[in-house]
């Protein structure tokens, strides 16, 4: 076999068995808890900063970077204060923020107006009535419009989906 065809045949096969492999016995699976018309959130035993981290391993190895972590807790117990509010909502809360040039740029040449789903944001928090528990979820980029529109956004919904899938397994 010449080398050029063993390389693409060595790819193809790579490429048809690795997602085989990933779903081998042994991994867990991973199913969120709760999914409504507006969100997906899944909740894992994990600490938070443990689920952080695993969140923030599976964005990189997609290649895809942090665009800002929102400290939603904290902003929530500092202004809280100010405002004679006492009930503390979160232990801890943060959204990661992040956006994919490939999935963004099909999602957005589908309908320019899905601009408003950019950039993506995966929360993760943990509860005053569940310490050991960590949610992690994400809005659902629901819209209307086109077919090809649509489509895109349900690829953005699989990329949220595998991205915390992977990290929680």
């Amino acid at each position: 076999m010449k080398p050029l065809v063993r390389s693409l045949t060595v790819l193809l096969l790579a490429w048809v068995l690795l997602p085989a492999a990933s779903a081998a016995p042994g991994l867990k699976p991973v199913t969120p808890v709760q999914v409504t018309a507006e969100r997906v959130t899944y909740v894992s035993d994990e600490d938070f900063d443990t689920v952080k981290t695993l969140i923030e391993e599976a964005l990189t190895s997609r290649g895809l970077v942090v665009n800002n972590v929102a400290h939603i807790g904290d902003m929530l117990e500092r202004t809280g204060k100010d405002l004679g509010a006492t009930r503390q909502v979160y232990l801890k809360a943060e959204g990661i923020e992040f956006c994919s040039a490939t999935v963004s740029r099909k999602m957005m040449e589908a309908d320019p107006h899905h601009i408003v789903f950019c950039p993506y944001v995966i929360a993760i928090y943990v509860l005053p009535q569940a310490p050991q528990q960590t949610y992690v979820s994400f809005r659902r980029p629901a819209g209307s419009g086109s077919r090809a529109g649509r489509n895109t956004l349900r690829e953005v919904e699989r990329l949220l989906r595998a991205i915390i899938e992977e990290a929680l397994r």
